[in-house]
Formats: C-alpha cells, structure tokens, sequence
C-alpha cells in the first residue's frame, strides 16, 4: 500500500466504502469524530489537534474584545488588511510552497526562522504538511483530507478529522514522515517520543515556541499601536484562522465542476482560479495544482501573487538562494496554445 494512503489517521468513517466510492459522513458523524479527537482523556496522542483550537479559542477572544472595546475606521482597515493580506500571503508563502512544497530554498537558518515568525504563529506546520501531500496525491478523491465532494463540514474540521498523521506508524514510516517536515526546521520527536505523542513535533517545544511568538508579536504591537491595535491584529488573525479552514472547500468549486475554459487549465480534479484568493494570498489554486512546486502560481499578467513577490523580494536580498518558476512552461504548454487555438477559431 503506497505510504500516503496510509500516513494520516483515518476516521472512524472511513475514506472510502467497500465498492472504493467516497465516504459522505453526515453532520453528526463529522461532529462526533471531531469531539471525540479533541478528548485528551482518551490519549494524550490528541494533544496536536487541541493545541491549534485552543489558539483559535484565544484569538476569538481577541476577535470579540476588539469588537467591544476597539473598533474605529482605522483599526477596523489595519484589521482587514493583517487578517486578508498579510496572514493569508504567509500562510501561502511558508506553509504552503516552502514547507509542503519546498519550491524555493533558504541561504540559511536565519531566513528561514524569520520568515516562519513573519506572522502570529496558528497552524501547527505538521497538521498542514503531510495532509497537503496527501492532498495533491489524492485530490477531490477518496482519501483526500478535505474533499469538497463531502461538504463543508468535512472541509472545515479536517484538520482535526482527516489531517493529523497516524498513531501506529512504524519506525521506517515515521522516518518518511521526517524526511517531508525536514527542511522546515522543526526539531522531530524521537520516535520513542512519537510514539508517547502521536506527533511529528514535541509538545513542549511547540507550546515554547506559541508563547514566544505571540509575546513578541503582541509586544511590536503593543508598541505601534497599543492595546487597540494589538487586540485588532490578534483578532484578525482568528478571523483568519477560522477563514482559511473554508479556502479548500471553495477552492475546488465546492465539490462541483465550475471550472472556466482559458482560466482553468488543470483538468485533473475540480480545482479553480478564484479573484480574491489571488489577490490578497497569491493562491490561484487551479495554477498551483498545474505546478505545485512552483514558487510562483500568478502566472498571468492580471494575477498579482503577493508571495511570490516576498520570495522573489529575498532572492535579491540574498535570504533565498534558489526558486522553482514555471510561468513559461504555463505559457508554453497551455495559455498559448490555448489563445492561438482561440483566435483560428475566431478567424474562421
């Protein structure tokens, strides 16, 4: 059985039914697995998946108290613009091509810690990583840890349901784990520890490295702005944390087919290019599913790709030594031959 169909923890429902078609849990079946994964008297093992909700429960914290106590026009815009702009082009710029992807590489370990810490530290790297793999190695079938197809439930909770990496790896399939989060610079478990944690990554380092992220952050905050803007940015970003957790539901059309002839040029799942995720994140996601690993998926003039601006910006600084960019390869191998096709028809 290949490694990824078997690398994630699989819900009680199951990815697919005896005939191999998807599995559509109902609302109560989702629910119930996502409590019951939440339970830390069951195993310590689902320490990961409590960790990232009890940030987004902090951060809703924030998001009310900015609400109450804070809000005013420019609060209000530098809110928007942290939460819209600045947390989604990270979350694409770091999470999404250098640590799953690996489209472009550091000079050092300076960089490389700089630009993780750009932002207040929410998603777990592990939690995104290895589902997102499986994501692309699976995409909008069964197995894929957010398949549109089975709603918006299944999207919304997966990274409690459907992302967190198996239990019961064994110690070669926990080294092939390693061997995708290597390059992000988390310090793995052991697999001693692993098997204590159910984790790629420690508990202790992971709640160290929360707290001083988040004390710094709120510290410049504080400092630009005081309480008023340090609430507002901290609530964004758990604006954003709830946001992000709808993207790949519409990011694949809602399990539709909605793809558009000379936008979507990748015919091999539902994936499609949206406006406002490429806008404000750089995610033209039907792009990036043409070319995963390219550190650029604007391709077209009018796709502004705001993260691949910041990695190119630190490839002139010398912070990024080397990045994948596969805009001519797209305009070879599809939009051109798709406008030339075009404009025969047009003439005839």
């Amino acid at each position: 059985m290949p490694f990824l169909d078997y690398v994630l923890q699989i819900p009680s429902y199951g990815w697919k039914d005896t005939a191999g078609y998807l599995v559509k849990p109902t609302a109560g079946q989702i629910l119930k697995e996502f409590v019951s994964r939440l339970n830390l008297f069951k195993t310590r093992k689902n320490w990961l998946p409590v960790f990232s909700w009890l940030k987004v429960a902090c951060l809703a914290v924030f998001f009310v108290l900015f609400l109450v106590y804070y809000l005013s026009w420019w609060t209000l815009l530098a809110a928007f613009i942290y939460g819209m702009v600045i947390m989604g082009t990270h979350g694409t710029i770091w999470h999404h091509r250098y640590c799953t992807h690996g489209a472009y590489k550091f000079r050092n370990k300076f960089w490389r810690f700089v630009t993780q810490n750009l932002t207040i530290n929410v998603i777990p790297e592990e939690i995104y990583v290895i589902s997102h793999h499986v994501h692309h190695s699976k995409s909008d079938q069964p197995g894929d840890p957010y398949n549109a197809q089975a709603g918006f439930l299944y999207c919304f909770l997966a990274d409690v349901n459907h992302q967190p990496i198996a239990k019961d790896l064994s110690e070669g399939d926990y080294n092939r784990v390693k061997s995708l989060m290597k390059h992000t610079g988390l310090k793995a478990n052991t697999y001693t520890q692993y098997a204590r944690w159910g984790s790629y990554v420690n508990p202790y380092r992971a709640i160290l490295s929360w707290i001083l992220n988040w004390g710094f952050w709120y510290t410049i905050f504080y400092l630009l702005g005081g309480n008023a803007l340090a609430f507002s940015l901290f609530g964004a970003a758990g604006f954003w944390a709830v946001g992000v957790r709808t993207f790949n539901y519409d990011g694949h059309a809602r399990g539709k087919d909605r793809q558009r002839t000379g936008t979507d040029y990748n015919h091999n799942d539902k994936s499609i290019n949206q406006l406002w995720p490429g806008l404000v994140a750089g995610e033209w996601h039907n792009n990036h599913h043409l070319y995963p690993k390219s550190a650029r998926s604007g391709f077209k003039p009018h796709q502004v790709d705001l993260a691949w601006y910041y990695i190119k910006l630190m490839n002139w600084l010398g912070a990024v030594t080397e990045y994948n960019d596969n805009k001519k390869q797209f305009y070879e191998r599809y939009y051109l031959p798709y406008k030339n096709a075009h404009l025969k028809v047009n003439e005839s």
